[in-house]
């Protein structure tokens, strides 16, 4: 037992280990491999030897033999279709008819559906003259699989082929009512077109517009017609093309096609009228085609006016693509208007017109209509001076004035413009009512200065001094409306009556720009040598305010009175507002008068006198102050200069220490240019 344990020990092989197991010094590519293989023709098989077959016997076994092996094949592959057809044209190339045929009927109950047998059977049986039989086989092959268009193109050129026409007529018919894709109707026609049959091709046309209903092929049926010289029949079919598109489904291509054969039958009129209609009814970004051969056909056929024509209308259409996208675009609408205003009938004005302002701001806020109303205005401007329609005009501004919500805002532009188209129309009453109606529902500044500007220009000063009451009633801080009243009288030479005015206006609580009334006030007393009134007024001003510019006028209009003592009292103004001025924080304004000062005494005053404003004058000093940011943090320091005036006392004892400050650092920077330079200073001594 021992023993054959040991046997059987021994008989296992023991596997070899691997000691080195680095990669080879030459590695070797399956790619190689296979490259030494086919250099050594490894793979390649001796032909097998040619077999002569003498008599009958022998062929009827070989034929055995093969028919064996095919039907093998077709055992284990049934669905194979390639095994089928070898087997059928295997028996082909034996005369074996018959054979084939019951092998493709076979082949056939397996898959009716394989394009690739029924073209093969179909054309084994025309190689062999057998007709009727490929009839058979096409109409079994069109029945079974009628999508399949190669079946139809066979059989159809099969039939022409043998010259039966009437038989291929019927196959296309048959085809026909399948509604094919569209090259099978054009090889229809093309059929019907080889044997001169016109009218069979038109039929066939007027069919297959309706079953492939494109634009393509309307233009091939109505150049089909031209080519053929029937022109009546060809507008026809454009017209019917166009009618059969409508408005919602319209192509420019159709457009263009009609209007080149229109060009050809030289029916330039026809054109421009094919050209216009599609371009007012095609959106311009599908219509670029249309305006290229529109401008062409203009350039070629055309006068100035022609393509100016078309130039309007392609910027015509821009406009309305605009508008349309965005109606509220006015600024688009005024374009659209000023092109239209150029070259269109009034009636063409008036619509557009009449679609522009249909777009109200959907906001009663005043920023929104600011555009808007604009276009009313033109608008009666148009009627006005282009269409010279008075009462259209008037038809306009009313329904303006109607449609502007009066309570929130309004524009007293309209209503002047209105005012002003009456006058013009010689109806005054009308204006005025205008007006009146305007003030009443929304007094405005600007509508008081139109009515009160119409009145002056009829010389009604009247009726202007009511409407200046009914103003200051409603804006009596407004100084320019005060002024204004006020010039009217002094004009009218009712002096009292501007006085009065005046008064009255300087003790209203509160005024948008007094300083211009008190200067018109002060103006209008020097005018009329009031020199006593004039002064009183100066001190009525000084108690409200102690402005420098007041104190200034006030002593130049004591020069200017012209009295001997003028000078005096002018200097007298000066030292008052210099004394009254010295607790001012503006040390700006007080330099200013003193400024002020030396000048008139350099003119009229004497040495001492100059020499006594020279003393008053302050000294510019430069300091540093803190700046602060605008959360309160500390931002640094910052320069600034500021005067110190010998009169003020407070500021005397910093005035000395900084003049004795000054002069020690002058010494100081004497005696260091003295220790730089001593060589030099012992030269100078010596020469």
């Amino acid at each position: 037992m021992a023993a054959s344990t040991a046997a059987g020990k021994q008989r296992i092989p023991k596997v070899a280990k691997v000691k080195n197991k680095a990669p080879a010094e030459v590695q070797i590519t399956a790619e190689q491999l296979l490259r030494e293989a086919k250099e050594r023709e490894l793979e390649l098989l001796p032909p097998p030897p040619q077999q002569k077959i003498t008599d009958e016997e022998e062929l009827n076994d070989y034929k055995l033999r093969k028919r064996k092996t095919f039907e093998d094949n077709i055992r284990k592959n049934r669905t194979v279709i390639s095994n089928w057809i070898k087997y059928a044209q295997w028996e082909e190339s034996l005369k074996e008819i018959q054979r084939a045929r019951s092998i493709y009927e076979r082949a056939l109950d397996v898959d009716y559906r394989n394009i690739t047998l029924w073209l093969k059977y179909a054309e084994m049986e025309m190689k062999n003259r057998q007709v009727n039989h490929a009839r058979n086989i096409w109409d079994r092959a069109i029945t079974t699989l009628p999508r399949v268009n190669q079946f139809w193109y066979k059989y159809t050129y099969m039939e022409e082929m043998l010259g039966n026409v009437p038989g291929a007529r019927q196959v296309f018919e048959r085809w026909m009512e399948w509604q094919p894709e569209e090259q099978a109707w054009h090889s229809y026609i093309n059929f019907e077109l080889r044997y001169k049959e016109v009218e069979r091709a038109r039929t066939i046309y007027e069919r297959f517009v309706l079953v492939h209903p494109d634009v393509k092929n309307w233009i091939k049926y109505a150049r089909f017609e031209e080519k053929h010289a029937y022109f009546a029949h060809a507008r026809k079919v454009y017209e019917r093309a166009v009618e059969f598109f409508g408005d919602e489904h319209m192509d420019e291509h159709l457009y263009v096609a009609f209007a080149k054969f229109e060009e050809n039958q030289k029916e330039f009129e026809r054109v421009r009228v094919i050209y216009k209609y599609a371009l007012d009814r095609i959106p311009k970004h599908e219509a670029q085609e249309l305006f290229k051969n529109y401008t062409i056909f203009e350039k070629k056929f055309g006068d100035r006016r022609g393509i100016e024509d078309i130039i309007v209308s392609k910027r015509r259409f821009q406009y309305e693509e605009e508008v349309k996208a965005n109606p509220h675009n006015y600024d688009a609408w005024f374009d659209y208007l000023r092109l239209v205003e150029s070259d269109a009938e009034a009636e063409t004005v008036r619509e557009v017109y009449e679609r522009a302002i249909a777009n109200v701001p959907p906001i009663p806020e005043k920023r929104h209509w600011k555009r808007y109303i604009y276009l009313w205005i033109n608008y009666a401007l148009y009627e006005e001076l282009e269409a010279k329609d008075p009462e259209r005009t008037r038809q306009v501004y009313r329904a303006t004035l109607e449609l502007i919500p009066h309570k929130k805002f309004t524009f007293a532009k309209m209503w002047l413009y209105y005012a002003q188209f009456e006058i013009r129309q010689k109806n005054l009453p009308f204006a005025r009512r205008a007006l009146g109606t305007a003030i009443g529902k929304c007094p405005k500044n600007k509508l008081f200065k139109g009515y009160i500007e119409l009145e002056l220009q009829l010389r009604e000063f009247d009726r202007c001094r009511k409407l200046y009451e009914k103003f200051l009633e409603f804006g009596p801080e407004n100084c320019t409306s005060w002024i204004k009243f006020a010039e009217l009288e002094t004009i009218l030479g009712d002096i009292d009556r501007a006085r009065a005015i005046y008064e009255l206006a300087i003790s209203q609580p509160r005024l948008d720009m007094p300083e211009v009334l008190w200067k018109s006030y002060i103006d209008f007393e020097i005018e009329q040598e009031e020199t006593e009134r004039t002064r009183n007024l100066y001190r009525q001003l000084l108690q409200r305010t102690q402005h420098v510019k007041v104190w200034i006028s006030f002593a130049q209009f004591e020069l200017s009175s012209g009295k001997e003592e003028s000078v005096a009292k002018c200097r007298q103004i000066y030292e008052e507002a210099n004394r009254t001025m010295r607790n001012c924080e503006e040390k700006e304004e007080r330099l200013m008068l003193l400024e002020s000062w030396r000048s008139f005494e350099d003119e009229f005053g004497t040495a001492s006198d100059k020499e006594r404003v020279d003393k008053l004058m302050p000294e510019k000093v430069k300091k540093r102050r803190k700046v602060q940011a605008d959360d309160g943090s500390d931002a640094g320091w910052e320069e600034y200069y500021d005067y110190i005036f010998p009169e003020d006392a407070a500021n005397q004892p910093n005035l000395k220490l900084l003049a004795m400050a000054k002069l020690w650092k002058k010494q100081q920077q004497e005696k260091e240019t003295a220790e730089q330079d001593p060589d030099k200073d012992i030269d100078e001594s010596e020469s």
